[in-house]
């Protein structure tokens, strides 16, 4: 009776030690395979130093831009085509990496939804209007200045609104949602109800509905609209500073450094001069 006790305590450490071994191996293994498939720093270094070569591979540069932002980035109804200063931009940018204009891909992008599908690896940059802040520079990483804009107000001719000394609690604003404009004018006219649209054309198709007093974003942008209806004027002069650059994730440092590059090439072969003249002469 001892004896076949004995035997039973051993059979049963045994199996115990088996089990024990073998959550050790599973807990080891799920460590193992962690840290390979993206924690850490070195992953993160990894994903950097790839993100010019993979684009290199691909043999195509996926950009992020305005489809509805005339004179930057609006889709021809004759055409099909994508066509504005940022689309210009970014083939240039398409030509100094992969030497070919052509290969590239016009994701269309609004100011609500370009910094999540950069961050989940849809596009690889966004040239779309994006000015640099020091809260977006969180989020991602942006290449020199390449346009100097600042904010503006659109409103029918003769509006008694001439600058943003007249917005009050009886105006309504229009903006675009995602945009610095929004957070801009609810600085600077806290009485002012704002109304917020997905994007530009919504928000010009609104003010010419009469669903608002005014629509404010930058003035590159509704100059474009201007140009679409002289019914149109921008008023007030500019009340903010919108410097525009171009964004990718962040810590793409050799991305980054090649699209500065390119940018520095097109300003000193004047090219980039011949671009901005063709959109805004």
């Amino acid at each position: 009776m001892l004896k076949s006790k004995k035997l039973f305590m051993l059979a049963l450490t045994a199996i115990l030690s088996i089990i024990l071994l073998a959550a050790c191996g599973t807990k080891k293994n799920e460590e193992g395979s962690t840290s390979g498939s993206g924690g850490g720093d070195s992953s993160g270094s990894q994903t950097s130093s790839n993100a010019l070569e993979a684009i290199k591979e691909r043999d195509k540069l996926v950009v992020g831009v305005k489809f509805d932002t005339k004179l930057f980035g609006l889709k021809n109804p004759s055409s099909g085509e994508v066509e504005g200063f940022d689309i210009d931009i970014a083939k240039q940018l398409a030509k100094s990496i992969l030497g070919d204009e052509s290969k590239i891909e016009l994701v269309e992008v609004t100011s609500k939804t370009r910094m999540p599908l950069l961050n989940k690896g849809d596009i690889d940059m966004i040239v779309a209007t994006m000015t640099i802040t020091e809260e977006r520079k969180k989020e991602v990483d942006f290449t020199d200045v390449y346009f100097e804009a600042g904010q503006s107000l659109l409103v029918k001719k003769g509006s008694p609104i001439q600058s943003i000394e007249d917005l009050n609690s009886k105006t309504t604003v229009l903006a675009v949602k995602g945009s610095t404009s929004t957070d801009n004018i609810r600085e600077k006219a806290p009485e002012a109800p704002v109304l917020e649209f997905e994007n530009y054309a919504e928000a010009f198709t609104a003010l010419k509905a009469g669903q608002g007093d005014t629509l404010t974003t930058d003035n590159s942008i509704l100059l474009g609209m201007a140009s679409e209806d002289n019914n149109y004027e921008l008023v007030g002069g500019t009340f903010t500073d919108e410097p525009y650059g171009i964004a990718v994730k962040k810590g793409e440092t050799e991305l980054l450094d090649a699209l500065n590059a390119a940018l520095k090439e097109l300003h000193e072969s004047g090219e980039f001069d011949n671009i901005y003249n063709n959109w805004f002469d």
